[in-house]
């Protein structure tokens, strides 16, 4: 009896290894199919998109310096003024330059008659936009609409019944859910028109890259996931397992320029909602109070006599402001805005940006620990720049002393691998004039004049408005000195 038991037993025990083997090789099967369904169908629908935008410098006409023949005596043509001249003279001005900028990315065919969505990041300034299909397949892509806030944009080809990738719905993505990530990552190096395929699971949601990294672009509800993301991989599909786009790759978080594990998508949803708009070339507007605004944390909370750090605490509310005419002020917690509670500043962003322009809300606050009831009006959120900005860099336009300049940006930073983190940039030297004959070229920034600090457009105007004579100037080169032009 105890023989057959026993028996029993261990047959039970190896039929269960063999069914949980089973079990755990079907589903390694079924995600195998899975995905290799999805690079079937979604897969059809990326394309590899490259870019091409030329730079026009102009020649800082540097002046050119020779050894002095004759142990350094006077040479035959002068000396070295006369050998410059000479050198001009015989040879000419220096042209002006052009320097091709090249860029490529992804993007995803959603519509058959060739409207592509990709990064508004991967077109920006691009004077040509090639589109290379799965097939091989090439076509000059136009932009139809372009969004910097929301970093989409939609370019089309002039082609017919291509495969296309249905949009899915972000919000009912979770965490721990597969997905695949589709794109071109260093095309230019694999020479082959297919997208690349990686999978991996969504990490997380709603992630935030902050103000630093986000160059005022709305990278405040991304979707994170550990599928392998490289540079060109920028405006190629998230995909479920079902071939449902759910995101546009967007970004990745990384120390070495590669993929170390942590990648961002833009989620289709948002995508959603400014597409018709993009595809038909009109302007993107979001909601804005006028509103500077912080977390609490609970030192915050405490101080402030609140039974949690939910909310968003108002540093600062801009005059003539949608916010400062409903009242708003400085020190107001902003709890509810359109009847939906509020936790962070990432949420209020959100539920306000998604507001049409001029509807009229109820914002419940706290003030002095009492619940007051506001109504705003919302405003359209300004351009990056404000409009005292704006006024600073259209009077640069008019040449000081040869020197062009604007503030610094995250494309001139990258752009003229420039280290510095205040100060202006030289954008165009005018040749003859002072700046030219100083030996400024386009690309410095201006650091200091006459040793006081030039941090923004806003300092740079304030000190050459009375300046007169010649001044000393430092920049990221060294120092030089810039004489009064004199003739006009």
């Amino acid at each position: 009896m105890r023989k057959r038991l026993l028996l029993i037993l261990v047959l039970a025990f190896i039929t269960g290894q063999v069914f949980a083997a089973e079990v755990v090789s079907s589903d390694v099967v079924g995600l195998e199919n899975a995905i290799i369904n999805v690079a079937n169908t979604a897969g059809r629908a990326v394309v590899s998109i490259s870019t091409e935008h030329t730079q026009k410098v102009k020649s800082s006409n540097k002046r050119v310096y020779f050894n002095q023949p004759f142990g350094g005596g006077q040479s035959p043509f002068g000396g070295e003024e006369g050998f410059q001249k000479f050198f001009d003279e015989f040879f000419g001005g220096m042209p002006d330059r052009e320097y091709k900028q090249r860029g490529l990315g992804s993007g995803v065919i959603i519509n058959n008659e060739g409207y592509i969505l990709t990064n508004e990041h991967v077109v920006n300034n691009a004077d040509k936009i090639t589109v290379t299909l799965p097939d091989g397949r090439e076509f000059q892509g136009e932009i139809k609409g372009q969004d910097s806030r929301s970093d989409l944009a939609v370019i089309k080809i002039n082609s017919h019944n291509l495969p296309v990738a249905a949009l899915g719905d972000s919000d009912n993505v979770k965490i721990g859910q597969w997905v695949v990530a589709i794109g071109n990552p260093y095309s230019y190096a694999m020479q082959n028109p297919e997208p690349t395929v990686t999978q991996g699971v969504i990490s997380a949601l709603h992630r935030s890259l902050g103000r630093t990294l986000s160059h005022d672009r709305d990278y405040n509800d991304l979707i994170q996931t550990d599928a392998a993301i490289n540079p060109g991989n920028s405006g190629g599909p998230l995909v479920n397992l079902k071939g449902e786009v759910i995101g546009i790759n967007v970004a990745i978080f990384s120390t070495s320029g590669g993929y170390q594990g942590i990648g961002f998508a833009i989620p289709s949803n948002s995508a959603k909602r400014v597409l018709a708009r993009l595809i038909e070339g009109k302007k993107i507007s979001y909601g804005w109070l006028g509103v500077s605004v912080q977390d609490l944390n609970e030192e915050l909370a405490k101080h402030l006599g609140m039974p949690d750090k939910n909310g968003v605490l108002v540093s600062k509310v801009l005059e003539d402001g949608p916010a400062k005419k409903s009242g708003m002020k400085e020190g107001d917690i902003i709890k509810q805005v359109d009847g939906k509670q509020l936790n962070n500043v990432r949420e209020l962003l959100n539920i306000v940006g998604r507001l049409d322009v001029g509807r009229k809300v109820k914002i419940m606050v706290i003030r002095d620990k009492k619940p007051l009831t506001l109504e705003v009006a919302i405003g359209e959120r300004p351009q990056a720049i404000d409009e005292e900005e704006q006024a600073l860099e259209a009077k640069a336009a008019s040449v000081w002393r040869g020197l062009q300049v604007k503030n610094l940006t995250p494309e001139s930073i990258k752009r003229f691998r420039i280290e510095e983190k205040t100060g202006v940039i030289v954008t165009d030297v005018e040749p003859g004039s002072p700046a030219d004959e100083a030996n400024i070229s386009v690309g410095e920034v201006i650091l200091e004049i006459n040793k006081t600090r030039v941090n923004n457009m806003a300092d740079y105007e304030k000190i050459i408005k009375d300046l007169k004579g010649n001044c000393l100037i430092r920049t990221s080169r060294g120092y030089f000195l810039l004489k009064e032009k004199t003739g006009k």
